[in-house]
């Protein structure tokens, strides 16, 4: 089986414009997703006003619970596969993707069971006001049917992208997210439904994308070809998997239980700040899903380069992904605070809801570039195949630091204000954290490296003796 021949090797030549290139599709890719949530958002704030608005921010934090931690071992996927690529061995390339697409189809109906199973009684325990929770259980549980076509296609993205294709991946997104906003349009001005009217949308338009994709794989050449009569577990790719992906998975997992605790927090101020909350986080999030580009443009081309021995190439990717983190916290942080007010007002024109989502903004918005090495930076150390440390470094630095000034600073002084702020401290210090088992790792590396010569020149000895 032949290497596949016309996807890009990312272990030679100029770096930063592959980067660029790279990371533009997946951009996009993720400012469709976001758009999805972001369609619902607005159609139910503006034309069923900020009860409907708050009912699907409130199931964010919970969804994300549910969710992430599946979607952390597709990090494993693009590991295993842009390494196996990089090291050119298309029969491991090949096991790998069929061994993804099983175990992405098994987690996505194990998740959706656990959705329709325990929202209700989770939102319960969340606090949600009670004027919106029915609204809220009735979204999540259409919301959840469509969670496994979610889990396909991302983990069929990752493979795509592992082989340095982030361009079909977007292109299938387009389609599913205009048929989601045309079907947001539809089911609510038409047929008058609410807050079920965008999650059966967002659901129809997810088993939209995973069947383009799957399609994709279906009919590509060489090593990612999926081929239905080789769909099987490899115990050996799915060890390498979890291997990566566990940590990356747990990770995800108790990051979303911090995030649950603080949207708990939100729910005990009311409906209204609720909605602000959602908005304003829903707008923040389209500086932070471009950050998620740069992660994993450095998981791919760490993970090529790592499988090439390009050891020193890997430095340069953790430089140029530093800048452009920089560079999207200025232009877009910066945009996001000085239209703050017109762009909340495209989600509903209650005025209170607009301050208070103001509010919010300026202070996420403040030092977000830190948010950005947060995540990123564990991308590059998963690439050279640490996952355990950066998982520590975030849960220490963002999930426990959270959850103590939750119950310190918060419990103390229990305003918005007070809320908010955590996040951009417990950002700072998992941003700090995460660096520095960057340059762990690079020194693990580059240790390994200087054995592999030596060995290599004691093996040129000995047949010279010979």
């Amino acid at each position: 089986m032949a290497i596949i021949s016309n996807k890009t090797d990312l272990s030679k030549g100029p770096l930063f414009g592959k980067i660029v290139r790279f990371a533009l599709p997946i951009m996009a890719m993720n400012f469709l997703q976001l758009l999805f949530n972001t369609a619902d958002m607005i159609v139910v704030g503006r034309f069923t006003g900020s009860i409907s608005l708050a009912a699907v921010g409130a199931t964010g934090a919970l969804i994300n619970l549910i969710v992430n931690f599946f979607m952390g071992l597709s990090v494993g996927t693009s590991v295993v596969v842009a390494q196996d690529y990089g090291a050119n061995k298309p029969d491991a390339v090949s096991r790998s993707v069929h061994t993804t697409v099983i175990i992405s189809a098994l987690g996505g109906l194990l998740v959706m069971g656990l959705g329709l199973a325990f929202c209700k009684p989770l939102l319960t325990m969340m606090g949600t006001p009670d004027d919106i929770i029915d609204l809220s259980v009735l979204y999540m549980r259409i919301y959840f049917l469509g969670i496994p076509a979610s889990m396909i296609y991302n983990f069929s993205a990752g493979i795509l992208r592992a082989v340095g294709d982030s361009r079909r991946p977007m292109y299938y997104l387009v389609v599913s997210g205009i048929v989601n906003v045309l079907l947001n349009l539809f089911f609510i001005t038409v047929l008058h439904m609410t807050v079920d009217g965008v999650a059966w949308a967002t659901t129809i338009a997810q088993y939209l994308a995973m069947t383009l994709i799957l399609v994709c794989l279906y009919r590509s050449e060489g090593a990612i070809r999926l081929i239905p009569r080789q769909l099987r577990v490899d115990r050996e790719k799915l060890l390498q998997i979890i291997r990566i992906g566990l940590p990356a998975g747990v990770q995800n997992l108790l990051f979303s239980i911090s995030n649950v605790l603080i949207q708990s927090a939100v729910n005990s101020f009311g409906s209204t700040m609720v909605a602000a909350s959602s908005a304003s986080g829903n707008i923040e999030s389209f500086v932070g899903t471009s950050m998620n580009a740069y992660y994993n443009a450095a998981i791919t081309f760490t993970g090529q380069n790592m499988g090439a021995r390009q050891y020193k190439r890997i430095d340069e990717v953790a430089k140029i992904c530093a800048m452009l983190i920089f560079g999207t916290w200025f232009v877009l942080g910066g945009s996001i605070v000085l239209f703050s007010r017109p762009l909340l007002s495209i989600y509903t024109t209650d005025l209170a809801v607009i301050e208070l989502g103001m509010m919010r903004m300026r202070i996420m918005m403040m030092v977000y570039f830190t948010c950005g090495i947060m995540s990123v930076f564990p991308g590059l150390s998963r690439g050279m195949g640490f996952s355990v440390l950066p998982m520590i470094s975030t849960l220490v630095g963002a999930c426990l630091m959270r959850i103590i000034w939750l119950v310190t600073v918060f419990a103390l002084y229990p305003t918005p204000v007070m809320l908010f702020v955590s996040y951009p401290v417990t950002w700072t210090l998992a941003g700090m954290g995460q660096v520095a088992v960057f340059f762990y790792a690079r020194r693990r590396i580059a240790q390994r490296a200087i054995n592999e010569r030596a060995a290599q020149q004691v093996v040129k000895l000995n047949q010279a003796y010979h």
